[in-house]
C-alpha cells in the first residue's frame, strides 16, 4: 500500500502532525493571566499540568462563557475554577483517525498528545487536521492536472 494510502487509514502517528509548543499553565494561574497568555501565543487554549501531565484545558471559550458568561471576577477566578476536568487526550502513536473520532465524540476542538508515560508532548486541533487535509488535496489536484488532457 502506498505511503499516501495509509496516511488517510490513519497510520501516520499524530505524534508527527501534532504541534509541541504547547501553552501550559497551573491550576493555579488567574483566568486574566490565561487570557494573556493566548493572546500573547495566538492560540485559543491552555493546557493546565499538574508537572507534566495534563489534568485540564481552558479555552478561550470557557474564558467567555464561565467567567464573562457566569458573572465571574476574571482577577479571582483561577484556571481550576474554569477548565475542563475530563479532559480527553491521545496517544502519540494513534493515527489520523484516532483522534479525529476523538474529537467527534467528546464535541471538542483540541486535544492533548501524551507519551506512553501520560506526559504532555504536543496538541493537535482540528486546524491542524483541516490544514492538512487541504495540502493532501492540493497534491491530489496536482496529480489530476498533471495527467488530464488538454482540450
Amino acid at each position: 500500500m502506498p505511503a499516501s494510502v495509509g496516511r488517510y487509514r490513519g497510520f501516520m502517528p499524530i505524534e508527527n502532525l501534532a504541534r509541541t509548543d504547547v501553552v501550559t499553565a497551573g491550576k493555579d494561574h488567574s483566568v486574566q493571566e490565561l487570557a494573556s497568555m493566548m493572546d500573547d501565543s495566538h492560540v485559543g487554549s491552555v493546557v493546565i499540568t499538574d508537572g507534566d501531565q495534563p489534568v485540564g484545558i481552558v479555552t478561550d471559550r470557557d474564558l467567555a462563557t464561565r467567567v464573562l458568561g457566569n458573572g465571574m471576577d476574571p482577577g479571582d477566578a483561577t484556571a481550576e475554577d474554569v477548565m475542563t476536568e475530563d479532559l480527553a487526550t491521545v496517544d502519540e502513536s494513534a493515527g489520523f483517525y484516532q483522534a479525529t473520532e476523538l474529537m467527534s465524540e467528546h464535541g471538542i476542538r483540541r486535544l492533548p498528545v501524551c507519551d506512553d508515560g501520560g506526559d504532555l508532548c504536543g496538541i493537535i486541533t482540528a486546524d491542524d487536521l483541516n490544514e492538512l487535509l487541504a495540502d493532501e488535496h492540493a497534491h491530489l489536484s496536482d496529480v489530476i492536472q498533471a495527467q488530464r488532457p488538454e482540450y
